[in-house]
Parts: structure tokens; C-alpha cells; sequence
């Protein structure tokens, strides 16, 4: 399963009824659904095709490899740091290497327009969502507390809350607790009792590593080996080069891809992309023809436009007695209680913060660049690893059109124009960030850690191919269908209006789910790829 076998492929294969590019969480939700229906499915990806037991290792350095490596560009006031905490590669995609935190969005993250008066109201709200989040909870058995404080959802969840908590966690909620601040168990898609063939977690700690024990959930061994099972195909190690399309009609009909330095054209009645918020505004602005000079989905110009990350600053906060951040899951406690806007804050929107465990090289590489701490000074620093705790921050970051992905004029060896990333935080973002960071420290030093380093970070790249309504102010319509070709789909974070306070798989697996249906109910119609609005 590791590699496809092309070798008897034609350069322009017979038609499937759907190509799905990007196999993460959304490309293996939608591939599960359709494939299950009896619709011919390929789902085409970048990265190899991953095997827990032989290629992840207990091993920070040697597992960057789960991460794109391939050179972005990036510029802007605050310039993203790109890698394995923004995007995955691989089939599993970033599911691969994520944490496991499986919230919601807000009903209000939806209506950020009508609430605040910033951003933009999505074209669907809360209700859309909700029996998708409902069936993906139950379908991966997720694992969280009875009762759930925030948001429209209070639990319980199908699984119970895991335990035993890390000793960051158990100090985080003990800072909260002493603050007046709500805290719970973090909902995670890892679980806690066995399912579905897998074991339960026993808090080896190397969640962003990939999970060798198959306890934390992924596409790569939940969604994909079912959609498989039900006949589809998955060509791993296959880099799309471009989407093809019929000036004509102004449908596509396919995509190209590149597997070991040959060339293969897959037809398709329905093209999807889920490929991330990078690499889909490059493939699509990539994608030109006579009839669309600016790329394919582009008539609006907003493709590659407004991408948002979460700001995810870290405080390190040293105790007196051992915390050691390396045991056991990652995140095992969280509060949303500033996740609503309070004016009295002085910004809108909000953020959670999760007690975040730690490997020792992202800790000292993330000191390191923040405090510019080098040599002795970082080796006596990391000698205390045992001693300090960690909380993160999920900030909302508002959409700004000024940031983007572009395409730069140096190209990859696939002939590709490479990918410029552009990004600056607002006004109103850096306010929250001080506001969160302030309170990280306040609640590590309520549990009695002497806060001393804050550490600069991003995550969840979101944005860039927004939806919506009205086809001169969005990419896409409530379905993910492009607004300028009826059979050309998108799908996952990058459909994002706004970016929430909260980690975003849980959301994306639902619309792809959502879309999934949408393209089903086509299909039992007839009307597969065709504009029936």
C-alpha cells in the first residue's frame, strides 16, 4: 500500500467519478463517504503512504518528515514559520502529527459579522454543522468529560474523559482553579478504552510524532483503509501539477500528477481539492489557462487571499518540584472561559489555552528563537526541562485580505511556481495575544510556577478560499462548489470565513463530511457535477 503501481496506468486513466487531491482530514473523510456509496473514488497525495509500526519512531527530529518540507517562502511584518505545526504530508495528512484536541466551533464563530462587526458571517451557521460534529464524535470515539462548559455543546462525549492526567495538566487546572477560571479534561480523539480494533492510549507522549499504538485517531488509519475497503483508489507519492479544465463549458476534467518522474492525467466528473491552505490557492493560481489567466476559481481574486493562522504563543513557567512535559498525552486540560469577546478586553473575539506538554527539542528550539538564548546559556536552561510547565494559546487570528499565498517566480522541480506566504498580525490580534499570553502566566503562577519564557508561534494555517454567497466576495459556495466551475470542489480549512479561538479538525472533518453529502444526494439525482442550483 506504501506505493501505487502506475506502471500499466495510461498517461490519461479511464474517468472515476470522483479525484480527491489531499488525503489529511478532509480528503479521507470525503473519500470514506463516497467510496462507501458506491462511487468510483481517486484520492490522489503528495506524501507517502505512512505505516505506524515501521515509520514513526519515539524520535522528535527524525519525525519533522511528517510535515511539508518542500521550501515556502514566507515574508510579511510577522512572517509564519512553516513545517509540521502548520501542515501535513503524507496520506493521514497533519491528523497525522496532531495533538488529538477535537473541539467545536462556537455558535458565534459563525456569525463574527452580525456579533462583532468584523470579518464576515459564514454562509452556514452552527445547526449545519452540528450532526456532522455529532456522528465524527461517535464514529472516532472521542474521548472527553461528562459535562462540557462551553459553546452549544455540553457532552457527554462517547468516550469517557482519559486519565491519568500529566502533572502540567493537573497544575494548569490547579492555577485555574485558584483564579476563579473554569477548566476541564480536553476532549481529544484519542481513546480510552479499546475501539474498533485499536488500543487505548498508555501516554507514551509522542502525539505530534505519529502515534505508532494506533490509539489517537488519523485518516491514515481510520477513514482511508475503510474507503479503501469500499474500492477506492489511493495514489500516494504523487504530486498534482495542475488541474485541467475545458475553456468551453469552464468545467475541469482532471488533474496531472508526477509519481517518480513520470507524468499521469486522471479523469474525473468531479474534482475535489483538499489539499491545505498553501498548497490549494498555488495549485489553483497554478492552473492557467487562455480563459483563465489568474488561475482556475479566481474570478473574485480572492484565491490565496485573507489565509489565517491561530496565534499560538507559549509561556514556560518553572516549579520548584519535577513537571516533566514529556509524560503522557499532550494536552490534557483546557479553558474556553475567554474564548467570547468581552469588550471590556479592548480587542474582539477570543482564545483557549491548553496545559501543553513538551518534547525537549521543540522547547528548546522555540526559547531559543524567542529569547535568543544560545549555547551555554540554552544547555544550563535545558537542564531544568523536568522542572518547567507549558500553557499554549489558540488565538483567534481576524481575516486580512493583505495576507496571502502568492506564487513566486522560482519554481520546484515539478516546474511549479514555489509558494510565497505573506502574514502580519493586526491591531486587534496582538491585543488578544497580550491579553492570553498575561493570563497563561497568571495561572501558572496561581498553580506556583514562576513564569520566564514566552515563546512566538503559530498554528491551524486556515483561510484563503473562503465561502460564501455572493460569487464576488467568496471562492466557493455553502458546499464548497467553486463559484466559476460546477464541478470543481473545495474542501477544508482553507473554506474557513474566520479562524474560531479553538483547533480546527473537528470543523474540518464536518464540512468535508457535509460536502460528502451534498455530492451523494447529486449523484442519486444524476446530477453529479453539474450546476443545480
Amino acid at each position: 500500500m506504501k506505493k501505487p503501481n502506475l506502471k500499466d496506468r495510461k498517461f490519461g486513466a479511464d474517468e472515476v467519478d470522483i479525484c480527491i487531491v489531499g488525503a489529511g482530514a478532509a480528503g479521507g473523510v470525503l473519500a470514506h463517504d463516497l467510496a462507501k456509496t458506491g462511487l468510483s473514488v481517486v484520492l490522489i497525495e503528495a506524501g507517502p503512504f505512512w505505516d505506524p509500526q515501521n515509520d514513526f519512531a519515539s524520535d522528535e527530529l527524525a519525525m519533522s518528515t511528517l510535515g511539508w518540507e518542500d521550501t515556502v517562502l514566507v515574508t510579511g511584518a510577522t512572517p509564519l514559520t512553516m513545517g509540521q505545526n502548520n501542515t501535513g504530508r503524507g496520506v493521514g495528512g497533519g491528523t497525522v502529527h496532531f495533538t488529538g484536541v477535537f473541539l467545536r466551533f462556537h455558535e458565534s464563530d459563525f456569525k463574527v459579522k452580525t456579533r462583532d462587526g468584523v470579518a464576515d458571517d459564514w454562509p452556514i451557521s452552527y445547526s449545519d454543522l452540528a450532526p456532522y460534529y455529532d456522528r465524527l464524535e461517535k464514529e472516532i470515539a472521542v474521548s472527553g468529560p461528562k459535562h462540557f462548559p462551553w459553546g452549544q455543546f455540553h457532552g457527554p462525549y462517547p468516550y469517557p474523559e482519559r486519565e491519568p492526567t500529566s502533572t502540567n495538566a493537573m497544575l494548569f487546572r490547579q492555577g485555574c482553579e485558584k483564579l476563579g477560571v473554569k477548566s476541564t479534561v480536553t476532549p481529544l480523539a484519542i481513546i480510552s478504552a479499546p475501539f474498533d480494533g485499536r488500543p487505548p492510549c498508555i501516554n507514551r507522549g509522542f502525539c505530534n510524532q505519529g502515534c505508532m499504538p494506533n490509539s489517537k485517531f488519523s485518516t491514515l488509519i481510520q477513514h482511508i483503509p475503510k474507503a479503501i475497503g469500499y474500492g477506492a483508489e489511493v495514489l500516494s507519492d504523487c504530486m498534482v501539477t495542475q488541474i485541467e479544465v475545458d475553456d468551453r463549458s469552464g468545467r475541469v476534467t482532471g488533474v496531472v500528477f508526477v509519481h517518480d518522474g513520470v507524468e499521469y492525467r486522471q479523469k474525473s466528473k468531479v474534482v475535489i481539492l483538499a489539499n491545505f491552505v498553501v498548497q490549494m490557492p498555488r495549485l489553483l493560481l497554478a492552473s492557467t489557462t487562455a480563459k483563465y489567466p489568474q488561475g482556475l476559481a479566481n474570478s473574485s481574486g480572492l484565491v490565496g487571499k485573507g489565509i489565517m493562522p491561530h496565534s499560538s504563543q507559549d509561556v514556560y513557567a518553572r516549579f520548584d518540584q519535577e513537571v516533566r512535559l514529556y509524560k503522557g498525552t499532550p494536552v490534557l486540560a483546557s479553558t474556553l472561559d475567554f474564548y467570547e469577546t468581552d469588550k471590556q478586553r479592548g480587542f474582539v473575539r477570543g482564545y483557549t489555552i491548553h496545559a501543553h506538554g513538551s518534547r525537549p527539542v521543540a522547547m528548546a528550539r522555540g526559547i531559543a528563537n524567542s529569547a535568543k538564548l544560545w549555547g551555554l546559556g540554552l544547555r544550563q536552561m535545558m537542564l531544568d526541562f523536568n522542572y518547567y510547565a507549558r500553557a499554549t494559546l489558540v488565538g483567534e487570528v481576524l481575516p486580512d485580505l493583505a495576507n496571502t499565498v502568492t506564487l513566486a517566480d522560482e519554481q520546484d522541480e515539478y516546474g511549479l511556481p514555489r509558494p510565497i506566504v505573506t502574514f502580519s498580525y493586526g491591531q486587534n490580534d496582538q491585543k488578544l495575544i497580550d491579553h492570553g499570553v498575561a493570563k497563561m502566566k497568571e495561572i501558572l503562577s496561581a498553580a506556583g510556577g514562576k513564569p520566564e519564557y514566552v515563546t512566538q508561534d503559530t498554528a491551524h494555517l486556515m483561510g484563503g478560499c473562503r465561502m460564501g454567497n455572493d460569487p464576488e466576495t467568496s471562492v466557493t459556495d455553502q458546499w464548497g462548489r467553486t463559484h466559476d466551475h460546477e464541478n470543481l470542489y473545495l474542501a477544508g480549512a482553507p473554506l474557513f470565513v474566520t479562524g474560531g479561538g479553538t483547533n480546527p479538525t473537528a470543523t474540518v472533518m464536518a464540512l468535508a463530511a457535509r460536502t460528502a453529502d451534498h455530492l451523494i444526494a447529486e449523484a442519486k439525482r444524476g446530477m453529479l457535477g453539474q450546476l443545480t442550483r
